[in-house]
């Protein structure tokens, strides 16, 4: 499954595909007072507060760079992934799943149920002990099932659950907030380039808890190889996601809590910046606010 090249981002991102070709440039999307709309960076009708969040003053407010028709994930594609899940773990098969020809993919979401954008909320399971940020990069899939875009994406994850029992997998990976996008979706060009990638957290006071750096040169697979793994007799909608793994796992004493702030931040992407709440209330607070998904409060309506 090859790069084309200047791919057009899928059907199920109408807004985007009309508004411009894919070319190196980021694009976002944004409400504002004339509703939502997707632009360049340069093109936003007021200056970011932050020229990494990309935090917009009101009464503007900045969404998640597209809305995904299902989020995909491929684990262990780090030689630090795979000792980590080792550690956490009664059972060891990620030796095996490192080290085999086909990778590991599982869906993260549809709909954008549990997918947030940039700062809302990321969520933690009440009958988690252990839950970590996962800072991955996330291939934005287009019409032909190429790469069209590049964004950065969270995978949270309960680490207590899924070592308990590999099986565990969709209930330590599927609930509310469980995934966050943003802040800017970079446009594919040509050859898949290296991305740095950097994680901080933060306490509610602002007291630093972690902050490691890694590259997708540290990667076992390639890009193209896990889109075509995935798309190997699975029918992936345009505008699909894949996050494609971490590099970077927080120190087995750390675990995520409320009032924490996760930072990941890309050079030529942005900085994705969520605080950390219970997974429960985000699902009492919107359907206290709206009675509509967790998806549709986070992303708004649809383009």
């Amino acid at each position: 499954m090859g790069q084309e090249g200047h791919g057009r981002l899928g059907r199920a991102t109408p807004g985007l595909s009309r508004a411009y070709d894919c070319r190196v440039t980021r694009h976002v999307r944004f409400r504002g007072p004339e509703g939502i709309r997707a632009t360049t960076v340069e093109e936003l009708p007021v200056a970011p507060l932050d020229a990494d969040t990309l935090e917009l003053p009101e009464p503007y407010e900045l969404l998640m760079p597209l809305e995904p028709p299902e989020v995909w994930c491929a684990g262990v594609t780090y030689e630090r992934s795979r000792d980590a899940r080792i550690e956490e773990s009664t059972i060891d098969v990620y030796s095996l799943v490192y080290e085999a020809e086909r990778p590991e993919l599982f869906l993260k979401d549809a709909g954008c149920r549990r997918t947030v954008g940039p700062g809302r909320p990321i969520g933690v399971r009440a009958d988690s002990s252990w839950d970590v940020p996962e800072p991955e990069i996330a291939l934005v899939l287009g019409d032909e099932g190429e790469i069209a875009g590049y964004t950065i994406g969270n995978d949270v994850s309960s680490r207590a659950i899924e070592g308990e029992n590999p099986l565990y997998l969709p209930q330590a990976k599927l609930f509310a907030g469980a995934c966050a996008l943003g802040p800017a979706l970079l446009a594919a060009d040509g050859a898949a380039p290296e991305f740095e990638i950097r994680m901080r957290i933060a306490a509610a006071d602002g007291e630093e808890l972690f902050d490691g750096r890694t590259s997708t040169a540290s990667m076992r697979r390639g890009f193209e190889e896990l889109v075509f793994w995935l798309r190997r007799d699975n029918p992936v909608p345009p505008g699909s996601v894949l996050l494609t793994g971490t590099g970077l796992v927080p120190p087995d004493d750390f675990t995520l809590e409320t009032g924490q702030r996760v930072e990941i931040h890309v050079p030529g992407i942005g900085t994705l910046a969520n605080p950390v709440c219970r997974s429960a209330d985000l699902i009492t607070s919107n359907a206290e606010s709206s009675g509509t998904s967790l998806g549709a409060t986070s992303r708004g309506q649809s383009l």
